[in-house]
């Protein structure tokens, strides 16, 4: 093999953070290939873009689906490793996947959808506590085929959080007042969805990877709430007023919420008030030791662009 780079599938590539590892393995030197539904490619303009743009990346486009093991199996032979990225109503087909796998019989690799906190040791309340379980299955599943895996641990979506500094629908950061869920003393962890996609296809054939969890704590980016929403005040020159929501309080609201409002707030819950990031886990590795030559975004520098 030398320096041959492992052939990689994405499946649920156009999606928030597939979009991102399509882009990246390319970028990296990998053959890429993404799984795609031909009418995603007809009836959604957004989606159709996002394929456009993997074409320009020499992506090679395979038509079909999720639910067709033929498909799949036939999709999967051509390639060396699989990633999924589907999102939260594809979740559980992923069972799918792995016995195309299983069938196919030449994957080196397999990166179930994570992408978020460890769901080994998460403490999700409902409704997203259903969620959680479901990776946590899929987990077990994929060790229980004996499939060669990476779990991949990225914690929080800048996109996702920092933007909108973790205000429901904002997609800038507030300039007058700031609701900040529990004390806001919980350490969180967010990366810029390019970094996590970076980091992500740096382990496909990294054997210091194989069988592990790989953890995305970028040292400056391990901060609490407090401390976001001071760098931020910094930046704009200004004190905002602060509304601090108690845990009880929270999960109130998530009880009353209606969906998929209590989904969001549950797994706010857990990232900004619960927190479990400092844990130390036998199986895992950390991407800022495996990969420092990856220039991470800082979440300081992230800010900036919203100044």
């Amino acid at each position: 093999m030398g320096d041959q780079k492992s052939k990689v599938l994405i499946i649920g590539g156009t999606g928030h953070i597939g979009k991102f590892i399509v882009e990246a393995s390319a970028k990296l030197g990998h053959p890429t290939f993404a799984l795609v539904r031909e009418t995603t490619v007809s009836s959604n303009p957004e989606r159709s873009k996002i394929i456009h743009s993997f074409k320009s990346y020499g992506v090679n486009l395979i038509y079909g689906d999720v639910h067709n093991h033929e498909d799949l199996v036939k999709a999967i032979k051509q390639v060396d490793v699989v990633i999924s990225t589907v999102g939260v109503e594809l979740m559980a087909e992923q069972h799918k996947i792995i016995s195309a796998i299983k069938e196919a019989g030449n994957v080196k690799r397999f990166l179930p959808s994570e992408f978020g906190g460890d769901v080994d040791l998460s403490q999700v309340v409902e409704p997203a506590k259903d969620y959680v379980e479901l990776k946590r299955k899929i987990r077990r599943a994929v060790e229980a085929e004996g499939i060669p895996y990476t779990f991949i641990v990225s914690n929080g979506f800048a996109e996702y959080f920092l933007a909108g500094l973790g205000q429901l629908n904002a997609k800038v950061p507030p300039r007058d007042k700031v609701v900040i869920l529990g004390d806001g003393n919980t350490r969180v962890i967010l990366l810029a969805e390019e970094d996590i996609a970076t980091y992500t296809i740096k382990t496909v054939d990294d054997p210091r990877t194989m069988n592990k969890t790989l953890y995305m704590r970028p040292p400056a980016n391990v901060l609490t709430f407090n401390e976001i929403v001071a760098l931020w005040e910094k930046k704009i020159g200004k004190t905002l007023d602060k509304i601090y929501i108690t845990e009880e309080e929270l999960l109130k609201n998530i009880q009353e919420a209606p969906s998929p409002l209590n989904f969001i707030l549950a797994i706010n819950h857990n990232a900004f008030v619960k927190g479990n990031f400092d844990v130390v886990v036998p199986l895992g590795v950390e991407a800022c030791q495996l990969y420092p030559e990856v220039k991470y975004t800082t979440v300081d520098k992230y800010l900036d662009q919203f100044v």
